[in-house]
């Protein structure tokens, strides 16, 4: 079975998950990422009856990377856990169109989601029903058309980085939904979950990956941009 695992042990498995891959069920109707996994486990292991796996967080379907499933119902928790009080680092790489006005910085906005749309739009203050997202960003390099940014996510909102990205005036290359020129070829956005970094929930290490760069021309170009 087909199935990109970047890490796994027994309580843990990470996935590098293609864009278009839903993480969990929705109303499409399409075979979740999930699902995959718990076939590739119960196939690999032989493992009888209903396999558990444990969703610890979600990627947006266009965006591609690294996604965290627990293994055990005791690493689900202190996953769980983890990602409420910001102990998983995520570092994401964005392909935006226009240069940001500084090569570095913080964003601090207030998001409302408007559900009807799915759509999450950026406010200077605070407004009713507004959650505060911040996140950090890194100018990595430049092309000819495009720029890649490093973004260190500090909270996590629907939709943040596309959002406040945005609103900074980069849109992120192919993301139609927050002001991108035109779409990608396969219907992705330049949005990839590339490393992530925590404490093992059950053996305590730090556990740090990465997942590789989408398999485009554009991506790898910018590849020796990373260390």
């Amino acid at each position: 079975m087909e199935m990109n695992v970047i890490y796994e042990d027994n309580h843990i498995i990470i996935v590098a998950k293609a864009p278009g891959e839903i993480v969990q069920g929705d109303k499409t109707g399409d075979t979740p990422l999930s699902d995959l996994v718990k076939a590739y486990i119960k196939e690999r292991y032989g493992k009888p009856g209903e396999v558990f796996l444990g969703v610890t967080h979600r990627l947006d379907r266009p965006v591609s990377g690294l996604v965290v499933f627990a293994k055990t119902s005791k690493a689900l928790k202190r996953m769980n856990d983890l990602f409420r009080n910001g102990g998983v680092k995520k570092t994401y790489l964005a392909i935006v169109q226009n240069r940001p006005p500084q090569e570095s910085g913080e964003l601090r906005h207030w998001l409302v989601r408007n559900e009807q749309q799915n759509k999450s739009y950026a406010y200077d203050h605070q407004v009713k029903d507004s959650k505060e997202a911040r996140l950090r960003y890194t100018l990595l390099g430049s092309s000819d058309r495009y720029h890649l940014l490093a973004v260190e996510l500090l909270t996590g909102r629907h939709h943040q980085i596309r959002c406040q990205l945005a609103k900074m005036g980069c849109p992120i290359k192919g993301d139609l939904k927050y002001g991108a020129k035109r779409s990608n070829p396969d219907g992705s956005i330049s949005l990839h979950a590339w490393e992530v970094s925590f404490e093992h929930p059950v053996s305590h290490s730090m556990i740090t990956q990465r997942a590789p760069l989408p398999n485009d021309a554009l991506w790898q170009a910018f590849r020796s941009l990373l260390s």
